[in-house]
C-alpha cells in the first residue's frame, strides 16, 4: 500500500512540473497517420454517397487533431533559419515555408513539397483553400481576428508580407503557429495572433481555410495538387 501511495505521489509530482511521458519516434507517429488515412480510403471507397459524407467529416475531424493536438507540438522548439530545411523536428533548422509544406507532407498531403516551399505562400495557399480565401491590406489584427472566429474554427493558412504559417482556431481561440524569424525567438512556436509577430505586424494578410471536402477526399485518395 506504501508502495503504491508512493508511485501516485511521483506521478503527480511528475505531471504538474508540466513534464509528459516521452513521445513515440516522429516516423513512428507519421506510420500510423498514413495506415489512418488506408483506413479511411477503404472505408470511403465501400460507402454510398450519405456515408462518404460522414467519412469525410470524421477524416476531417482527425487530421485537425492529428495536425494541431500531435504533429505541432513535435516541431516546437525546432530553430528557424532562412535556409532551414530538415525534415526531423528539433534537428536542424526549419524555414517558415518548409514547416508548412513539411507538416503538410508529413500527415499525407500530396504535394509539390520543396517547389511550395520555396514559392510565394499565395500560390500554395490558393491552390489549396481555392474559394475560401480572404485578404487583407493596411487592417487591424482585431479586424483578423474576428474574420476567423466568425469563420470558425479550423485550421488556416496565413500567408504575409514575408512568412507564412498556420492559425488555429478553437474554442474560441486564436493561435498562430509558425516558423518564428524574430531574434531571440526564432524557433517554431505556437502564440496567441495579436502577440509581438510577423502576423501582427504586416500589412498584408492571405488567409485561406483548410480541409475543405475536397481536401479531404484528395488526402484520403492521395492525390497531387
Amino acid at each position: 500500500m506504501k508502495t503504491t501511495l508512493v508511485l501516485l505521489l511521483t506521478l503527480v509530482s511528475f505531471t504538474s512540473c508540466g513534464q509528459q511521458p516521452e513521445r513515440i519516434e516522429y516516423t513512428t507517429f507519421l506510420k500510423k497517420v498514413l495506415i489512418r488515412r488506408t483506413e479511411f480510403a477503404a472505408l470511403y471507397n465501400n460507402s454510398d454517397t450519405a456515408k462518404k459524407k460522414i467519412i469525410i467529416i470524421d477524416a476531417r475531424k482527425y487530421l485537425f487533431n492529428t495536425i494541431t493536438v500531435d504533429v505541432f507540438p513535435y516541431w516546437f522548439g525546432t530553430k528557424w533559419d532562412f535556409n532551414g530545411t530538415t525534415r526531423t523536428p528539433k534537428q536542424g533548422s526549419i524555414a517558415c515555408g518548409y514547416f508548412v509544406t513539411n507538416v503538410l507532407t508529413d500527415v499525407g498531403f500530396n504535394i509539390p513539397r520543396i517547389a511550395w516551399a520555396q514559392s510565394a505562400s499565395e500560390v500554395f495557399i490558393k491552390r489549396l483553400a481555392l474559394n475560401s480565401i480572404k485578404r487583407f491590406s493596411n487592417r487591424s489584427i482585431s479586424e483578423v481576428e474576428s474574420y476567423l472566429l466568425k469563420t470558425g474554427d479550423g485550421l488556416y493558412l496565413v500567408g504575409l508580407d514575408q512568412h507564412v504559417g498556420f492559425v488555429v482556431v478553437k474554442n474560441d481561440e486564436t493561435k498562430f503557429v509558425h516558423s518564428n524569424y524574430y531574434l531571440s525567438r526564432s524557433y517554431v512556436m505556437s502564440e496567441d495572433i495579436d502577440s509581438f509577430n510577423p502576423l501582427n505586424n504586416s500589412n498584408y494578410r492571405v488567409i485561406g481555410k483548410l480541409l475543405s471536402d475536397d481536401m479531404i477526399k484528395n488526402w484520403i485518395g492521395d492525390i497531387a495538387y
